[in-house]
C-alpha cells in the first residue's frame, strides 16, 4: 500500500523538481532514499551525517508519518 504523501507537511512533490518524487520540503533528498538508506541498516545519524542539509526534525516526522500511516487499519480509511 503506498502511503498519500500529501498528508505529511514536512515533504513535497514539485513537477521537474527530482522527477516529482516527493522529497523532503526545501531540500532535493527523495523520501525514498531515506527508507531505502533504514531498510539497508543506517540509522537517522548515518543519513544526517552522509546527506548534507538535512533537517532532523523534518527525517524524524517523514518516519514518524509513515509509521503512523502504517498502524492505520486499512477499513478505516
Amino acid at each position: 500500500m503506498a502511503l498519500d504523501w500529501s498528508e505529511c507537511r514536512a515533504v513535497e512533490s514539485v513537477p521537474g523538481k527530482v522527477s516529482g518524487a516527493w522529497v523532503l520540503r526545501g531540500t532535493r533528498m527523495p523520501v525514498a532514499t531515506i527508507f531505502e538508506n533504514l531498510e539497508a541498516g543506517a540509522s537517522l545519524d548515518d543519513i544526517l551525517k552522509w546527506f548534507d542539509g538535512l533537517n532532523r526534525e523534518q527525517v524524524q516526522a517523514v518516519i514518524d508519518f509513515a509509521a503512523r500511516s502504517a498502524r492505520v487499519p486499512s477499513h478505516s480509511r
